[in-house]
């Protein structure tokens, strides 16, 4: 489509415009222009949003749909369209499903699903089959037809060896191995973090510890094998100290963050509402505080949602009983940017992610194909369930104080907007 995009400020650090207000004349889906006023001689369709601004489309790469196998918590068809209403042109989707995304044709399956979406899905495969932790699953087929990365959805590699195998194993297709850091022979039957509000509140904790011990035999597997080592989702203090000394000893290593992690602490159990029962555990200040200041000195690559519905059969239940998980797409913006400064903020999902998971860079230069999220990082309001969009409702961030309005994406050719 041809598209006239009126005075936008451009968050892209590679772009000779980043931090300038521009207009940006697309045609057929190419940025032909970018200037600071231009004329819409041509009668394009015009878009004009208070406060705009835009960057290259946002990349959540941990985002949980539910289909195959689970479609009352989310299908694929609805979870692209919130993906777009929420400002992501790219997710990378979960195999947390049943089937397990365990071979070729389970990848090749989600892929078609998504082959007439404008927003683009990119499936991981388990890293072991039908995610049992004991034999490794297709990797090199799975990469072959389209899966970017291999990790077991919420689950750790608890053998050592099956680990030390697959980063020696991935590194001749260049693979991505992700591992979840969480020693569960340490964590027991813990479901919140062990702290004082844990003991107050009478639930069985999970200690900094099982987090901690994981990462820190990971990243020695990892000085062992070489290759390239994801780490979904740290929580803690001392895990951003772990991975901040594995980089300066030059490992391949990368991790990602949660909002809810940046955001919420373990005292939101109070009221024992299950839509805070979450993996790994919220926990303190003290790690928010620490796990923000590796996001500003590039120890932690990645901010996600951590997307993941959940229906009400297995949330609004007995808190100990209820399944982990929040979902976290329609809420990621307005609260992510209430915590990080927005240049920061994008970097992790633009970039960073795209760098890791092995994607095409993109840049907003005149005559690249138009791939953009529109903005406005001063928007304030509160979240409410009527921001909801997903099929489950199973979010944290309910009734929380957001900064920041998705007005929509440019992708494939096609503008969507709220």
């Amino acid at each position: 489509m041809n598209l006239l995009i009126k005075s936008a400020t451009i968050i892209d650090s590679k772009s000779k415009h980043h931090l300038k207000k521009r207009d940006l004349l697309i045609e057929k889906g190419i940025i032909k222009s970018i200037a600071a006023s231009i004329t819409n001689e041509n009668n394009y369709k015009e878009i004009s949003f208070k406060n705009l601004h835009i960057s290259n489309g946002w990349f959540d790469t941990s985002v949980s749909l539910g289909e195959p196998g689970f479609e009352e918590r989310e299908t694929i068809e609805n979870g692209l369209k919130v993906a777009a209403k929420t400002g992501f042109t790219a997710i990378a989707v979960n195999p947390n499903t049943l089937p397990k995304i365990d071979n070729k044709a389970s990848v090749e399956y989600l892929i078609n699903k998504a082959s007439n979406s404008n927003i683009q899905l990119f499936p991981i495969g388990n890293l072991t089959k039908n995610a049992e932790g004991k034999d490794m699953a297709e990797l090199f087929d799975m990469q072959n037809s389209g899966a970017i990365a291999f990790g077991d959805y919420n689950k750790p590699v608890s053998n050592p060896n099956l680990l030390k195998v697959a980063l020696q194993y991935a590194q001749n297709f260049n693979g991505l191995v992700l591992s979840f850091p969480q020693d569960n022979s340490i964590c027991s039957n813990g479901i919140v973090n062990e702290g004082e509000n844990s003991t107050k509140l009478g639930l069985k904790g999970i200690p900094n510890l099982t987090e901690e011990l994981q990462i820190a035999r990971d990243l020695y597997i990892l000085e062992y094998t070489g290759g390239k080592l994801h780490i979904p989702t740290i929580s803690t203090a001392h895990s951003v100290k772990l991975i901040k000394n594995a980089k300066k000893k030059g490992l391949n290593v990368s991790c990602s963050v949660t909002t809810h992690h940046l955001s919420l602490t373990d005292d939101e159990l109070n009221n024992f509402n299950s839509n805070y029962k979450v993996s790994p555990p919220l926990r303190t200040d003290n790690d928010i505080k620490a796990l923000k200041k590796g996001i500003i000195d590039g120890t932690i690559d990645i901010i996600t949602s951590d997307h993941n519905p959940i229906d009400i059969e297995h949330k609004k239940v007995e808190f100990s009983n209820a399944k982990d998980g929040t979902i976290g797409l329609e809420s990621f913006f307005g609260i992510a940017n209430k915590e990080i400064e927005l240049e920061t903020l994008v970097s992790t999902i633009t970039d960073n992610p795209r760098k890791i998971f092995g994607l095409e860079l993109l840049e907003i230069k005149e005559g690249e194909k138009a791939n953009l999220t529109l903005f406005n990082p001063s928007f304030e309001a509160t979240f409410t369930s009527n921001d909801i969009l997903s099929t489950s409702k199973n979010s944290a961030f309910i009734d929380k104080e957001i900064k920041g309005k998705v007005y929509g994406v440019f992708a494939k050719n096609k503008l969507i907007l709220n």
